[in-house]
């Protein structure tokens, strides 16, 4: 898509208006308004007035005398005539008389000081007091004056290297509910002639970079229509009723450019529940709201107006927005699976040069749970590491490398660790990877390195799913939590301590457990009740006990028994093969990297006496 700017009204405008009435009053009304303080009298009247001595100030000038009277009253003017007793008149008087020095001044001089210079003066001026304005109405051009008010909404009209569905990947079931759309704005008639009419509005839901934008944007680019696109957080503004003023200015643009698409990005910044709670009834939040509830009213879906909205965090949207006859339909786009990775990589990868040997399926099963986003991401980590290590384009290793450096961060290599350190870090990495190995239902070991990492990790163990698995069951969940207490039981094992190195592990078996209990009824005390509720699914998922305190305190006995276990079970595989315990760390020590076919290889051969 290409954007098209709109037509700004240059500020300079304003300055040639002002300069022009500066030029007007300069040249007609200043010189009217003097001449009507003089008083015209002839030659006969000033002779008059001397000999009376009735004259206070005279000035003679090349073509007129200019006088006042004995109290400077009065202002009064008449002309030259050859009187070559005038001066002695003048003295005996007692007037105060002078003649005015003629010198030749210079044409651009009088065009420099008394136009020019009070011009750029005033621009100046009128430049420093419009951004001190600016700055204090909430800053940039688009603020307060002259586009108050306005949506400034970015448009979009199709190009020739416009987005395109072909350039979306991994979405498909969204894409699909978004194909209906692009033959409606392209076939209208079609739809007009059974009496079928579109969606007026459709909600993208689902976590962040998985392509909410970019499908939008692909919608307007297969139907050639204009593409309004404007975030929600572009409504809220300082003033109270500029955010509705917006709203409306909007929807006013896209009537006049219909067909069209209306993308509103992040609804959920003036789309939130209304709460009776506040006090008062001027909210702009909810004002805009209003505006937005009563324009998607105003229209229908027959004048070719389509609103695409994106959020991740639907449940916070007000009921009155969602409801049907607003977003009619709600499509939700969610993180890819293993083929939408593989072709999300591919897409990303034609941007840069790539090795004819890669596996992008290998490297999609590695990126498992990656959005969009991260995809894109990792290959131009690869295409820079490749760029680092002086070759032309990238390898299978710059890829994996890259997952790497987005799930663990970069290698730290000014950390140093002393020889026991390496050593336990080495033994609780082995931890972890022989009690998956062991266990069955357990994802095969890809990678295990105790090389420090910026995220804090001092090594890890890199597991790869096969497939992806949308369903486990207890079992699974169990030998997870058992593999994530590997590494400290390890220590255990070995040194007869423990370490501070296991708090993640910690954290991610405990996290495990709790939801076994509370949110999966997998424990025989509680049945099928569920103790806990998720909110902001999209974003993290955060939890939230619903149950009594006496209730809780059962959880977390059940929670720490549960994780007991699991880790008496990790002991136990780790005696049992003590001996491959030792062998294999001691290879991971001497090589800090090992992969999952070496690790695989010792492992399946005779134990070492």
């Amino acid at each position: 898509m290409q954007e098209v700017k709109r037509p700004k009204k240059p500020i300079i405008y304003f300055y040639v208006a002002m300069i022009l009435a500066i030029l007007v009053f300069n040249c007609l009304v200043a010189p009217y308004l003097a001449r009507k303080a003089i008083e015209d009298v002839d030659y006969g009247t000033f002779m008059t007035m001397t000999e009376n001595g009735e004259i206070g100030k005279v000035q003679i000038q090349q073509n007129q005398i200019v006088f006042t009277d004995k109290e400077e009253s009065a202002i009064y003017r008449t002309g030259v005539i050859e009187d070559p007793g005038l001066v002695e008149r003048l003295h005996a008087s007692g007037a105060t008389f002078t003649s005015e020095i003629v010198e030749e001044t210079s044409p651009l001089a009088t065009l420099l000081l008394s136009w020019l210079l009070p011009i750029v003066v005033f621009v100046l001026l009128g430049q420093f007091m419009s951004k001190k304005l600016m700055d204090k109405a909430g800053g940039g051009a688009g603020s307060m004056m002259f586009n108050m008010g306005k949506s400034n909404a970015k448009v979009y009209v199709k190009s020739s290297d416009g987005i395109r569905f072909s350039d979306v990947e991994g979405v498909d079931e969204a894409e699909e509910n978004l194909q209906e759309i692009v033959d409606y704005l392209e076939n209208p008639a079609k739809y007009r002639e059974i009496g079928a009419s579109m969606p007026k509005g459709v909600l993208l839901v689902g976590p962040p970079g998985t392509g909410k934008t970019m499908l939008a944007k692909a919608v307007a680019g297969e139907a050639n229509v204009p593409f309004f696109s404007m975030s929600g957080s572009e409504f809220v503004e300082m003033f109270v009723g500029m955010g509705a003023s917006k709203v409306r200015d909007l929807f006013r643009q896209a009537k006049e450019k219909a067909p069209c698409i209306v993308f509103i990005d992040e609804i959920d910044a003036i789309g939130q529940k209304r709460s009776g709670g506040q006090y008062g009834g001027n909210d702009e939040r909810e004002q805009t709201l209003n505006q937005l509830l009563t324009e998607m009213d105003g229209f229908d879906g027959s004048n070719g107006v389509i609103i695409l909205a994106a959020t991740n965090r639907p449940e916070s949207l007000d009921p009155a927005l969602t409801r049907p006859g607003r977003f009619d339909r709600r499509v939700p786009v969610e993180l890819p699976d293993l083929k939408g990775r593989e072709a999300i990589l591919k897409v990303h990868a034609k941007k840069i040069k790539v090795a004819d040997d890669v596996d992008f399926l290998q490297v999609a099963r590695m990126a498992s749970g990656a959005s969009g986003a991260e995809l894109a991401n990792i290959v131009n980590e690869a295409a820079l590491r490749a760029v680092r290590d002086g070759r032309g384009f990238a390898t299978q290793a710059d890829l994996e490398e890259s997952i790497e450096v987005v799930i663990a961060g970069y290698q730290k290599k000014n950390a140093i660790l002393t020889d026991q350190e390496k050593k336990i870090v080495a033994y609780h990495e082995i931890g972890h990877a022989l009690v998956a190995a062991k266990q069955t239902n357990s994802a095969p070991v890809q990678k295990i390195t105790i090389i420090p990492r910026t995220s804090g990790a001092l090594g890890y163990t890199l597991q790869v799913e096969n497939n992806d698995h949308y369903l486990m069951n207890k079992q699974e969940l169990e030998n997870k939590i058992a593999t994530f207490t590997g590494g400290r039981a390890a220590e255990e094992l070995v040194f007869g301590s423990v370490t501070t190195g296991a708090a993640n592990d910690i954290e991610q078996a405990t996290k495990l457990a709790r939801a076994m209990i509370t949110r999966y009824g997998m424990s025989e005390d509680f049945d099928m009740v569920a103790m806990e509720t998720v909110t902001n699914q999209y974003l993290g998922g955060d939890t939230s006990l619903a149950c009594s305190a006496e209730t809780q305190s059962k959880i977390d006995a059940q929670v720490v028994e549960l994780v007991r276990k699991q880790h008496e079970k990790a002991l136990t595989i780790l005696k049992d093969n003590r001996g491959k315990l030792d062998e294999l760390a001691s290879y991971l020590y001497e090589h800090e990297t090992i992969t999952g076919e070496e690790f695989m290889r010792i492992l399946n051969e005779n134990a070492s006496t």
